[in-house]
C-alpha cells in the first residue's frame, strides 16, 4: 500500500492552467465552490491525483478517466495496463492524502485537528455508544486527538467499503485509545485493517485497506510544474513489476 501526502498550494495565476487538465465534470465541481481558496485546493487535489496515478499507469494525466460508485467513490475506468489499481483520496485545509493499492479496496480520510470542531454533540450524533464511553474516560488532554482519530477511522472505513453517507457512522466501533493499535472493533463487514500514519503536524489521518497483510509505505508529493510532469519519482514505479 502506497500512501502520498501533499500540500495543495498553487498560485492563483496557475489555477486556469491546472483546471484545463481536469475532466469537464471536475471543472463543474470546482466552479461550485463559493470560496476561492477551496476551489484552488480542490483543483490542486485532483491534479495531484492525476499526476500520481500517471506514474503507476504510464499514461498522460489528461488521458485518465474516472467513474464513480453508487455513493460517490471514484475509480479508474477500465485500463488494460493496470486493471487492478485501486485508490482513494481526501483533503482538508490545504493538505491532501492519497492511498494506492493493487486488488484491494481502500479508503482514506484526513482532518485538521481543531479543538473547536471536536464537539460533544458531534460525538453524540456520529460516534457509537462504546466510542463515546471510551472518549469520556480519557484525560482531557487526550480527548481532542482521540476524537479526530475516531472520526478519521470511521470516515475512511465507509469510504473503503464504498458506502458513503448510506452507512451510519454510529453503527460500528473503532478503537480510539491513544498508543493502542487502530482497528475495527465491532459492526464492520469483511476483513479490514486500519492504519493511522502521522502525515503532517496538526492533522489526523486514517487509512482502511482490505486484508491484514498489507505493508504501508509513505511519501510526500510536490505538485509538479507542467514541464516536469513526466519526470521524477521512480521508486513507486517498481510497483508495476512486483
Amino acid at each position: 500500500m502506497h500512501v502520498w501526502h501533499a500540500a495543495l498550494d498553487i498560485e492563483s495565476a496557475e489555477l486556469n492552467r491546472f483546471e484545463s487538465m481536469l475532466a469537464p465534470d471536475e471543472r463543474v465541481r470546482a466552479s461550485r465552490f463559493h470560496f476561492w481558496k477551496d476551489r484552488r485546493h480542490f483543483v490542486a487535489a485532483r491534479v495531484i491525483l492525476r499526476q500520481i496515478l500517471s506514474r503507476y499507469l504510464d499514461r498522460e494525466e489528461r488521458e485518465l478517466q474516472f467513474s464513480y460508485g453508487a455513493y460517490g467513490k471514484p475509480f479508474l475506468r477500465s485500463d488494460s495496463r493496470r486493471p487492478e489499481l485501486r485508490f482513494n483520496l481526501a483533503h482538508s485545509h490545504g493538505m491532501a492524502l492519497y492511498g494506492i493499492t493493487r486488488n484491494r479496496e481502500i479508503g482514506v480520510d484526513l482532518e485538521r485537528i481543531d479543538c473547536n470542531s471536536a464537539d460533544e454533540q458531534i460525538a453524540e450524533r456520529f460516534f457509537s455508544r462504546r466510542e463515546r464511553s471510551t472518549l469520556r474516560t480519557l484525560p482531557a488532554s487526550q480527548q481532542i486527538n482521540a476524537f479526530f482519530s475516531c472520526w478519521t477511522q470511521k470516515e475512511a472505513y465507509v469510504k473503503a467499503i464504498g458506502a458513503g453517507l448510506h452507512m451510519r457512522l454510529n453503527s460500528f466501533d473503532v478503537s480510539l485509545i491513544p498508543d493502542q493499535p487502530a482497528r475495527l472493533l465491532n459492526g464492520g463487514h469483511g476483513n479490514w485493517s486500519i492504519h493511522t500514519p502521522k502525515v503532517a503536524p496538526g492533522y489526523a489521518a486514517a487509512i482502511v485497506v482490505q486484508g491484514t497483510d498489507c505493508d504501508l509505505k509513505t511519501w510526500k508529493w510536490k505538485l509538479q510544474p507542467r514541464q516536469t510532469m513526466r519526470s521524477g519519482i521512480a521508486e513507486p514505479l517498481a510497483m508495476r513489476h512486483r
